[in-house]
């Protein structure tokens, strides 16, 4: 599996309405982005209209070019585009992919720990002994 991250900025006279869209999303174009195999799919809003993104995914080159051939996709971003400011091309296909540089599953992984693990027996007891009651 494949995480993937992104960024882009939204014209800040043009939030509202770009809030507006993604409520909700069309119907049609979230099929598509399913079917393209994306999912886990999540977009963050900061001030100032810092958009970042966050998808999963098995094979993120097929599921580019399954919405780059989507007519749906192409309809949806044509009236996305000019929310972004300086981004040349289709929000979905040209937008700054983010590098990750932590993942806690995959470090613990590495580590050859879980979660559970990492609790001390000491600190799960229950401790009684001299307290008030």
């Amino acid at each position: 599996m494949t995480r993937v991250a992104f960024q882009l900025q939204v014209r800040p006279e043009l939030l509202d309405e770009y809030l507006a869209r993604h409520s909700p999303v069309w119907p049609e174009m979230l099929a598509e982005i399913a079917a393209a195999g994306r999912r886990n799919y999540s977009l963050f809003l900061a001030e100032g209209g810092t958009l970042v993104g966050y998808y999963e995914t098995d094979d993120d080159a097929a599921a580019q070019a399954y919405l780059a051939a989507s007519p749906v996709a192409a309809r949806w971003e044509a009236e996305m585009s000019r929310f972004f400011i300086g981004l040349d091309g289709r929000p979905d296909q040209a937008a700054t992919a983010l590098t990750e540089v932590f993942h806690l599953e995959d470090q613990l992984a590495d580590a050859g720990d879980s979660p559970a693990s990492d609790i001390d027996d000491n600190d799960n007891r229950n401790d009684t002994e001299g307290s008030a009651s």
